[in-house]
């Protein structure tokens, strides 16, 4: 989260969180430590693009921005994302024949 422009214009707050407890999503691009993760050196990386996660917790920063607090399967990471650095992950469901 170290690129968060407090002026990147758009308030999203004003507007629901995008994710909800318990949806599953998808990493837009890899995560690393910015010091603020326990136990794990600056710059270690803590989330691989594409791996998939399940939102935990919502929270906001800055008073603009929703942080979810995702939880990854692959590591059980629990890492704090914002909704650009997230996709939904669409559940297909087979039709029963």
């Amino acid at each position: 989260m170290s690129n968060i422009n407090r002026d990147d214009g758009a308030v999203e707050l004003n507007d629901p969180p995008a994710f909800n407890y318990g949806e599953k999503v998808r990493a837009k691009r890899m995560v690393r430590n910015d010091g603020t993760f326990p136990g794990k050196d600056v710059g270690e990386l803590l989330v691989k693009k594409g791996e998939i996660g399940y939102v935990t917790s919502i929270g906001t920063f800055l008073q603009q921005f929703y942080i979810y607090g995702v939880e990854f399967v692959e590591t059980g990471y629990k890492v704090g994302m914002r909704r650009k650095e997230l996709d939904p992950v669409e559940e297909t469901v087979e039709a029963v024949k």
